[in-house]
């Protein structure tokens, strides 16, 4: 089930996405009374997708992000691998969705994207068990971990390089229906970024170094998760710059694509 969040003229809703992904005419997204945390109530307002505006699926109270999660990327870093993994934060104010500029700022020179698979939690949790981890996601989202390069390289602490606001493009709409399996087995979900129609990245989540279920108990070892909380699951080799004007996709196998266009901070 494809979950989205939503704007009409009057209102802003959940809602679920039916039809066909590669005919974009056949896309309907019908609406829901609340949250889609607990028991999905439909309205039965139904709008064409095209008619509305996708805004980011969830709005999270944090996003936590893994670093260095893929060995190819580690390496084309100039890194080893991390004996842990790397945790950093980005904030609410950097999540956008499908369609939002990405605001390219002045401070750097070197922005580039990550394309990554993202979960999106669907219940409180801490301390979770491996074997519970499945309990906790909602579903799966696609991300890009926009970063500006240089920033991070001379500051350190990631937290202003990965976070300024419109670094989290988040959608287009969070996929209930795949499971872990899916993830993890053989190369698993495709990852994959274009810019301006270019193939800059093509993973797989099957290369991931820490599953996904791993990522779960690491992080709630530490913190509380909540609904709607996003766990960014790191990003296959391929990253590279973004200019004002460029359109980025990311899409993940199963999921949908997420496109977005560099634009100059004002």
């Amino acid at each position: 089930m494809r979950i989205a969040r939503f704007s009409t003229d009057d209102s802003v809703s959940f809602g679920v996405v039916t039809g066909d992904a590669d005919r974009p005419e056949s896309l309907v997204v019908h609406a829901l009374a609340g949250h889609p945390f607990g028991e999905l109530r439909p309205t039965g307002a139904q709008h064409a997708l095209s008619s509305v505006r996708l805004l980011a699926p969830v709005l999270p109270s944090k996003v936590v992000a893994i670093g260095k999660n893929y060995a190819a990327h580690a390496a084309e870093m100039g890194s080893a691998l991390p004996d842990a993994p790397i945790t950093f934060l980005k904030p609410s104010t950097s999540v956008i969705g499908h369609g939002d500029g990405i605001a390219y700022p002045q401070i750097s020179d070197e922005v580039h994207h990550e394309a990554e698979l993202a979960v999106v939690i669907g219940r409180m949790c801490r301390d979770v068990p491996a074997e519970r981890a499945a309990e906790v996601i909602f579903g799966f989202t696609c991300a890009n971990d926009v970063t500006a390069r240089d920033l991070q390289r001379t500051e350190g602490q990631w937290g202003r390089a990965k976070g300024m606001d419109t670094f989290c493009p988040l959608g287009p709409w969070v996929e209930t229906d795949i499971t872990l399996d899916q993830v993890t087995e053989g190369e698993g979900l495709t990852v994959a970024c274009t810019v301006n129609g270019e193939v800059r990245q093509a993973g797989g989540t099957g290369q991931m170094i820490r599953t996904v279920t791993e990522l779960i108990v690491h992080v709630t070892q530490a913190m509380t998760l909540l609904p709607g909380d996003v766990l960014l699951t790191g990003t296959p080799a391929g990253v590279g710059p973004l200019h004002v004007g460029d359109r980025v996709s990311v899409t993940v196998g199963g999921v949908g694509t997420l496109t977005n266009t560099v634009v100059k901070r004002g």
